[in-house]
């Protein structure tokens, strides 16, 4: 039997293939694991921290967030499973409420899902979307004006943020950039944490779409924690065991 204990090499190995593997390394579970004491796996865990090859979370680490590519290439990528929760997240959206659909590839999937003869109020900052609900003869479409973020496909910055406090919304469907239980949502732009904090301040019920390769993740800038969004969608190959004890009620696009 491997004595991890006198082989750092193999032992951050294995904590790496963890981390691949599963996204995430709770550090009293690698260290029941391997054998060794849970301070090891700290210094295991600030070691791949300082290679680029993981993040370190309360309790542990996360894999490294992956940079995203722009709006327009993200639309291209992983279609079909954005295309299961896009349609499962039209339909939890509620007739005659007035909703806020955030910037994101998903979301411009879930437009073609939203049944055209639903009374709605839809406010956006997304020109992507507001484009493709432009058609709609039933309710009223609003669209945020500021100046425009090329990597995120949104309107950003204090004109937004101010529009933003005088509304109030039914439901929220926020963009992800990472999810972790015990880090929350997060995002990668300054300015669109602060402009999504905002929002959600103004919503009654906030909905998630988060594809598989976003949880656990963990961007730049902390938006929400768990117990502050209500619903998360995801696709049915996506693990979520991690955030069995947190709040989130978690539905699964089938």
């Amino acid at each position: 039997m491997t004595d991890y204990d006198a082989f750092p090499e193999q032992r951050q190995a294995l904590i790496e293939q963890m981390l691949l593997d599963t996204g995430r390394v709770v550090g009293a579970d690698a260290a029941r694991k391997l054998g060794v004491s849970e301070h090891t796996i700290r210094r295991d865990l600030q070691e791949l921290a300082r290679k680029g090859l993981c993040k370190k979370v309360y309790g542990g680490a996360v894999s490294q967030f992956k940079q995203a590519d722009n709006f327009e290439i993200r639309v291209l990528q992983n279609v079909q499973e954005k295309t299961d929760v896009a349609r499962r997240c039209a339909q939890l959206i509620r007739p005659d409420s007035c909703i806020f659909i955030d910037s994101g590839s998903t979301y411009l999937a879930m437009v073609e899902f939203i049944p055209a003869d639903l009374e709605l109020t839809i406010v956006t900052n997304c020109p992507q979307i507001a484009a493709a609900l432009c058609r709609r003869t039933n309710g009223e479409l609003i669209l945020l004006g500021g100046k425009m973020n090329v990597h995120t496909g949104s309107v950003l910055g204090s004109e937004p943020l101010n529009q933003i406090r005088d509304m109030l919304f039914d439901q929220t469907f926020i963009g992800v950039c990472g999810l972790d239980p015990q880090a929350g949502l997060s995002a990668v732009y300054y300015e669109d944490a602060c402009f999504k904090k905002e929002v959600l301040k103004q919503s009654n019920e906030v909905i998630a779409a988060v594809i598989a390769d976003k949880m656990p993740q963990v961007a730049r800038y902390k938006v929400a924690s768990c117990e502050e969004i209500d619903i998360v969608v995801v696709s049915r190959d996506t693990h979520t065991d991690a955030f069995a004890h947190t709040s989130l009620q978690i539905e699964v696009a089938e």
